[in-house]
């Protein structure tokens, strides 16, 4: 068969790719391994686990019910029953991905892909039978896995990584995640809400690195008050099975005493690796950097003609929407439109209670590069809707430009942060300054006069506070 474009990998890269360029009257193909489509977000990350966040959440907040006047008795926990429920809503995503395909003719072959050559992507199916799709193109769009610890074996039982995290078939009595980036805190904020004892031990000196520092402090003393305990600067040497469970041992980063933790069940999400594994990338020369990334141009294609690549194979950030929107810009580059993706506005959240966001630069970037910047920040206390829903705790920062007044980044830790955060993004992609925020009228009462109220905060013009 032969093909203008095939794309490796139906994450949410590779499958928005694909019915993009299938828009554009590309005849395309896309390869599979697993058997449902949608990659590691819909089947084993995003989806499955924004799926517990929200049952973990719920199941919390109906502990408190009493206090707005509804009368119910203690909740329980029925574990077996909340993980189907994630599993249904990880069922009508993959199955909607497969239609989505259909719908725009996009022949889906599912098996292991391997590029024999530039314009040949032979695939091998679950029986060991073989085919070559013949193409102009291909698009790699294979994703990334979870990074191992040396000398640590992850058996998905009582070692996990992110995939057994969410498959746990009791709550924990003690949970130990190795990691405090946003895997972690996620994955350890669903399992601290239904009971677990939730130690984080960390490498760096701080949570959430890449993020705000300020930011960061204030979100590490609000998950404190919510029973996390923190073991930071700290390296992990062992983590030994025994009959209880496990014991591991850790310490300082800079060098000192060990110490050791007993915990039921260990979480390691120390980060992601990209997955490049069996393509055939030595074979026909496509070059890779020093962290095993595929390396690209500006227009995503690598050093052989007609082969390209996105998402977290390449370099940048591990998300899900940055890879959306560099699948949809290959598509639209090999049909000859000018497709773009803007690195400078790329959202990122933690979906915890509350949530954390940011688009743009932090205040270190903004330092380190001698880029001068007014800061406004307004914290949800002095937030009326805040204070009636009782989410009162983190604030909404915005940067801008001291010479120019445009917003180069927005910073917001706070019940909705995830939504909020896109109203500084669309701002940002128009160029918009801090003045062009706070003079947007925004309804009251809403979260959202947080966003205004840090605007107006930049020259120093808060109203309510």
């Amino acid at each position: 068969m032969s093909y203008d474009l095939v794309v490796i990998g139906t994450g949410p890269g590779g499958y928005v790719c694909a019915i993009r360029a299938a828009q554009l009257g590309l005849k395309t193909a896309v390869v599979e391994k697993r058997k449902t489509h949608g990659g590691t977000c819909l089947n084993i990350g995003c989806i499955p686990s924004k799926a517990l966040l929200h049952a973990s959440h719920m199941f919390q907040d109906a502990q408190h019910f009493a206090e707005m006047g509804i009368g119910v008795s203690a909740p329980t926990l029925d574990l077996k029953t909340m993980l189907a429920f994630k599993q249904e809503g990880v069922d009508g995503n993959t199955k909607g991905v497969e239609f989505l395909l259909k719908k725009n003719k996009i022949d889906a072959f599912i098996g292991t892909a391997r590029i024999a050559a530039p314009g040949q992507v032979e695939v091998t199916s679950e029986d060991g039978s073989n085919q070559v799709l013949e193409t102009k193109n291909i698009v790699i769009a294979t994703g990334s896995d979870v990074t191992r610890l040396p000398g640590i074996e992850i058996d998905e039982k009582v070692v996990v990584s992110s995939t057994g995290a969410l498959e746990l078939e009791s709550v924990p009595k003690r949970l130990v995640v190795i990691g405090a980036g946003v895997i972690g805190l996620e994955l350890g904020s669903v399992w601290r809400r239904l009971g677990s004892e939730v130690t984080v031990v960390e490498y760096l000196d701080r949570i959430l690195p890449g993020m705000d520092g300020e930011v960061a402090k204030n979100f590490q003393r609000i998950l404190g008050k919510q029973g996390f305990q923190f073991k930071l600067g700290s390296k992990v040497t062992k983590v030994e099975k025994t009959g209880n469970g496990v014991t591991l041992t850790f310490e300082p980063a800079a060098g000192g005493n060990a110490e050791t933790i007993e915990a039921d069940v260990v979480l390691v999400a120390i980060g992601r690796v990209p997955y490049t594994q069996g393509l055939g990338l030595d074979h026909v020369g496509v070059q890779l950097d020093n962290r095993g990334r595929i390396l690209t141009d500006a227009h995503f294609s690598t050093n052989v003609t007609g082969i390209y690549a996105i998402g977290d194979v390449i370099a940048g950030p591990m998300l899900a929407h940055k890879a959306e929107d560099e699948g949809v810009a290959v598509a639209e580059i090999l049909a000859g439109k000018a497709g773009h993706v803007n690195y400078d506005v790329i959202p990122s959240v933690v979906y915890t209670f509350p949530e954390v966001a940011s688009v743009g630069k932090t205040e270190e970037e903004l330092n380190a590069a001698g880029i001068a910047y007014n800061s406004g920040k307004f914290p949800f206390t002095a937030n009326g809707r805040a204070k009636v829903n009782r989410t009162t705790d983190g604030f909404v920062k915005i940067l801008a430009d001291a010479a120019t007044d445009k917003v180069l980044g927005v910073h917001i830790v706070g019940a909705e942060a995830g939504n909020l955060i896109h109203e500084a993004a669309i701002a940002m992609e128009f160029g918009a300054s801090s003045e062009d925020m706070a003079r947007t009228c925004h309804a009251h009462p809403t979260l959202a006069e947080a966003v205004k109220e840090a605007a107006l905060a930049v020259e120093k013009r808060a109203i309510h506070m």
